[in-house]
């Protein structure tokens, strides 16, 4: 009876998993125009989104301040598929400011930006 009882369990378990390992619902309906939120990264710098690295901002004469991009609202402006299969996204702010000061565009990948949270739906 034991067995019979983990083996059910085991079976639920894996079927709850591979249901939940699809694609975020928010990547569906994103298109061009959508505005974004950039959410906080897993690690300490983003992954997903293509800021430049902290020693070419300064370079530039920029602040590389990673926190402050948290919470700004970006719009999508184009979405191309590579080859590869991933989701490459141009993305812009909308009070029409630059990050760090330099770029006004920056690119992410759409799909793993959205499932790690570094890109939020509104």
């Amino acid at each position: 009876m034991k067995k019979l009882f983990f083996a059910v369990l085991f079976m639920v378990a894996t079927l709850g998993i591979n249901a939940q390992s699809g694609s975020p619902e928010v990547l569906k309906e994103v298109k061009e125009g959508d505005i974004l939120r950039i959410g906080r990264p897993d690690a300490p710098s983003f992954k997903h989104i293509d800021f430049p690295r902290a020693n070419t901002i300064i370079k530039n004469g920029g602040i590389a301040n990673y926190k402050k991009m948290e919470g700004i609202k970006v719009v999508v402006t184009s979405i191309k598929e590579k080859k590869d299969g991933t989701l490459q996204a141009k993305i812009k702010r909308t009070d029409g400011g630059r990050f760090f000061g330099l770029h006004t565009v920056v690119s992410a990948d759409l799909r793993d930006a959205l499932e790690s949270g570094e890109l939020r739906g509104i």
